[in-house]
């Protein structure tokens, strides 16, 4: 289990933004899509775990229910006892008593670190599941990018294919040229002005994902 919650804190702590320069740098997905499988992966063993530790915690508190029950029981029964004089009664029961109490105070701790892992579980849970939608998200943004970024480039090489045939000798053929030149201008301008759209919604995400991010540090200190 704690070798399970040492992987998701991993993944709970990724630099998003070294994973948006990572991907830009390398003109690829697949820091992104690596990220996705390991944390599915992850969130998938969290989730039974979640159940496992759930499903434990109740048996110890039903457990503890019935200790509670028998030693309340115990506890009458040896006051009935003395109030009739039978030590010997009144000794065996309270021998059994002090037995049960021992094994309920075993009962408190065993319930105690087990309700901390089921939190400790359920939080993990709860902010991987965050985290994974925030990388979802800053993956379609980023796929616009480069897919962008591709364009661009293709636009560049056209761009000096025409250059070329503009310095030709054949007129007709510069002035078609000249044509197809202006409206890849016109392109290219629309297409930086969606860039700095993407640009200004991805920088968005990562500080509201930042602000979360605090809130959930801030309530865990605070308790709540």
């Amino acid at each position: 289990m704690a070798s399970l919650l040492s992987k998701v804190q991993t993944l709970i702590k990724a630099n998003l933004h070294a994973m948006v320069d990572s991907a830009l740098k390398a003109n690829s997905m697949a820091v992104f899509d690596q990220y996705v499988r390991e944390a599915e992966d992850n969130l998938e063993s969290l989730e039974d775990a979640v159940a496992t530790v759930g499903g434990e915690l109740k048996t110890l508190r039903r457990k503890k229910a019935d200790l509670d029950q028998k030693s309340a029981e115990l506890d009458r029964n040896i006051d009935i006892f003395l109030r009739e004089g039978k030590e010997d009664l009144a000794l065996a029961a309270q021998g059994k008593l002090n037995s049960i109490n021992r094994l309920n105070q075993n009962y408190d701790e065993m319930l105690a670190r087990q309700e901390t892992e089921f939190q400790s579980l359920k939080d993990a849970r709860l902010k991987l599941e965050a985290k994974l939608t925030t990388v979802k998200q800053e993956r379609e943004e980023l796929q616009a990018l480069l897919d962008l970024a591709r364009s661009k480039e293709l636009t560049a090489k056209t761009i000096k294919s025409l250059d070329d045939l503009m310095e030709s000798d054949d007129s007709d053929i510069s002035q078609v040229a000249e044509g197809i030149r202006a409206r890849l201008d016109k392109a290219s301008a629309r297409s930086e002005m969606l860039a700095g759209s993407l640009d200004a919604q991805m920088d968005q995400v990562l500080e509201k994902s930042t602000l979360e991010a605090q809130l959930a540090e801030r309530k865990a200190r605070l308790g709540l």
